[in-house]
């Protein structure tokens, strides 16, 4: 078959740089690049000439094609100033580096513990939480950093509950569960920072093999046959994971709202909106914005052949733009039904708590702007850090303030 030559002769770099005053943005090179081509042919950092993913339906095909690896030890990494080469394998447990049916045999241990009905049946204790950091709010009166008075802990202190890991230790991990987001930290950190999570969970496997206790490590420390090191792996896995995307997604989609004032008051004042607006707003700011894959095989892919062995990069940021998938992509629409959108991937390894993320982002975010109706950022909405350096997009720190009743 005759394959359709690139509207790019010449390979382009991943585009990484944000318009100056849109941080909700995408890098507005992908766009271009997305209406030339969905798929671009991309030079990797160390050399490797492979593909950039851009179009919505090109990114979900190559997602679900189990002809396309995620094992990292097969991928080269996107971004400048990463490893050279390709990426050593996945740590023991780390589920997103593996393949079927490596992968099959974790994902099913584990998906009946993240069920719809299960997560749901959480609402209520999230609901606890949620109103426990507002009082606090309340209580300390006008002027905080959303981050950490309210984003952070609430998805921390649910995940710490449901794997049972003593919210009480968050300063030993935490800090280590950011590290490991970050792209701009040397390799070196990158490790201590993954042998300082493995030696805390290490504890704590191993106290949960000698007393049962009622969570999901305990669980299958005492059901699964898992091993010790495996266990480690997962448990430290999900933790990482169940830190950080969600905390992002609350304190990121309230910038989003804060800005856009009437999506704010129409979510505010129908918290009916509530499920509809979090899968906009996943949709819209799209935090996990990138992914990578290898063809297993000579692959066709729209009439283009990525041959077994090239890396493809998904831009998941730029499909979820693309408008021949979303009318008037760029505007953020609590209205919008946003089913299909790829902010939790999609395939076999589709985020495993997405069901936990949408309970804790439907019951958060309208319980922030209703109890506080005044609520607006406390600096430039230019002046907010973004995470520009980090593999999960939001911001560091999220300054607002209120008027007292």
């Amino acid at each position: 078959m005759q394959h359709e030559p690139s509207a790019h002769t010449e390979p382009v770099t991943i585009p990484t740089q944000r318009a100056a005053g849109c941080p909700f943005d995408p890098p507005a090179g992908l766009a271009e690049l997305r209406e030339a081509s969905p798929l671009t042919r991309m030079t990797y950092p160390d050399g490797h000439v492979g593909w950039l993913a851009t179009g919505h339906s090109t990114v979900r095909a190559i997602m679900g094609d189990p002809r396309f690896s995620s094992r990292y030890e097969l991928l080269h990494y996107p971004f400048p100033g990463g490893p050279e080469g390709p990426l050593p394998p996945a740590p023991v447990g780390d589920m997103t580096g593996m393949d079927a049916p490596r992968h099959t045999r974790f994902r099913r241990l584990l998906t009946g513990k993240f069920t719809v009905r299960r997560m749901r049946l959480l609402s209520g204790r999230v609901a606890e939480i949620t109103a426990e950091h507002l009082d606090a709010m309340e209580r300390s009166g006008p002027g905080t950093d959303l981050v950490e008075a309210f984003a952070r802990p609430l998805p921390s202190l649910m995940i710490c509950e449901l794997l049972g890991v003593p919210y009480a230790d968050r300063e030993r991990f935490q800090n280590h569960a950011h590290t490991l987001m970050s792209r701009d930290v040397t390799p070196e950190e990158q490790y201590a920072a993954f042998t300082g999570l493995q030696e805390y969970m290490a504890e704590l496997v191993e106290a949960k093999r000698a007393e049962p206790s009622d969570d999901l490590l305990g669980d299958l420390a005492q059901d699964s046959d898992l091993t010790d090191e495996e266990l480690v792996g997962v448990g430290g896995f999900l933790l990482a994971a169940g830190l950080d995307t969600t905390a992002n997604m609350i304190a990121h989609g309230t910038f989003a709202l804060l800005t856009n004032p009437a999506q704010a008051d129409a979510l505010r004042e129908d918290p009916d909106l509530a499920p509809q607006a979090v899968e906009e707003l996943m949709r819209y700011l799209t935090v996990a914005h990138t992914g990578i894959k290898s063809a297993l095989e000579d692959v066709e892919v729209e009439g283009r052949l990525i041959r077994a062995g090239e890396s493809v990069t998904l831009s998941l940021e730029a499909a979820n733009r693309d408008p021949e998938r979303f009318p008037d992509p760029d505007r953020l629409d609590v209205h919008r039904k946003a089913t299909g959108h790829l902010g939790f991937g999609h395939g076999i390894h589709q985020c495993l708590g997405q069901q936990l993320a949408r309970v804790e982002m439907t019951v958060a975010l309208p319980a922030l702007l209703r109890r506080f109706p005044t609520l607006r950022l406390d600096v430039p909405a230019e002046e907010v850090p973004l995470r520009t350096n980090m593999n999960i997009y939001g911001v560091h720190r999220l300054p607002v303030t209120w008027e007292e009743s």
